[in-house]
Formats: C-alpha cells, structure tokens, sequence
C-alpha cells in the first residue's frame, strides 16, 4: 500500500520550538526505547548538540501522513499507519543525501538496532523528532499543519533539514 503526504509545509529552522521537558516522557520510557537505541535517549547527541547541528540547516520541511484506524485503541493500524509513514520518510531520505532527517518514533532501518554495539548504518539512521527536544505541537500551530485529523485517525510527522531548495512534489514518491 502506497502512502501519501497529508500536508507539508516550509519554514525557517528558526521557528522551531524546543523543550527539554520532553526528554523526561523518554526517561519514563512511554515508549520502550529509552537506553535501547541509538536514536533514543541516553545514548542519542543530547539535545544541545542536536540543536546544533540542525541550527546549521536554513530550512525545513515538515510533512504529515494520516491514517484511518477503527478507534482510538486500535493498534495494529496506528502501527500499520507508523510502518507506512516510515517507509515514506526513509525513500525522502534516499534522494536528499544531505538532509537531516527527523521522524515519527524510534529508527526503523534495522529489525532491532545493534545498541549498545555501534550503529550498523550511521548514515541512514533517522532519529526521532522528540528525542530531539522539538515540539511537535507547536511545530504544527507554526506550520499551519492539523495535530489532530478527528477522531479515528492517527497523524505522524517527519522533518528534513536541507539548505537547498527542495520540493517533495517532485521527488519520485
């Protein structure tokens, strides 16, 4: 199944909006990854290095895909709908080899990453918006971008950092 951009939108990295209280939703471990990958706190750059280094792109792109699911509860298509929004930001990230790549959840390159041995794909990686430190809400008030798409859906977000002039409408997806 072929999944498409829900919305998409470009902004300075300077409207992006930081906070670190989010790396405490990653030390209570919400989502099972913490101290398990290298994408994910502890082991991620902490976040003033990863402010650095997206500091050092002029542009970004945030897009969205949505998904239906049957409820609110519904897992198996939440995962499904994560499974194909990765997939779509892993081909955006073939063809810009120079971006930098945030996206929705823990890396998805490999089944099961190598940590604590060292990364087996440290060029594909993608690591997470929120290990990050961004925040994702207000990213999408800034970029006129719906959080929320109503009830049973479910809506996962990306971000590439690029200095050039990049269109995802071109790009073969």
């Amino acid at each position: 199944m072929k999944v498409q951009i829900h919305e998409s939108a470009e902004l300075p990295t300077s409207a992006l909006v930081f906070s670190n209280d989010l790396l405490n939703y990653c030390k209570a471990n919400t989502c099972g990854n913490y101290n398990k990958s290298w994408t994910c706190p502890p082991a991620c750059e902490s976040i003033e290095e990863q402010k650095q280094k997206i500091f050092s792109y002029e542009k970004l792109i945030v897009f969205t895909t949505k998904h239906n699911t049957e409820d609110s509860f519904d897992y198996d298509s939440i995962e499904k709908g994560r499974k194909l929004h990765t997939s779509l930001t892993i081909k955006i990230k073939e063809q810009l080899p120079d971006a930098l790549v945030y996206g929705a959840g823990n890396c998805p390159v490999c089944v099961k990453c190598a940590f604590p041995s060292p990364c087996s794909f440290p060029q594909k990686k993608i690591c997470s918006i929120e290990a990050a430190g961004i925040n994702v809400t207000e990213l999408s008030k800034t970029a006129g971008i719906a959080y929320n798409n109503g009830p049973n859906t479910v809506t996962f977000f990306s971000i590439i950092f690029c200095q050039k002039q990049t269109h995802l409408k071109e790009m073969d997806l």
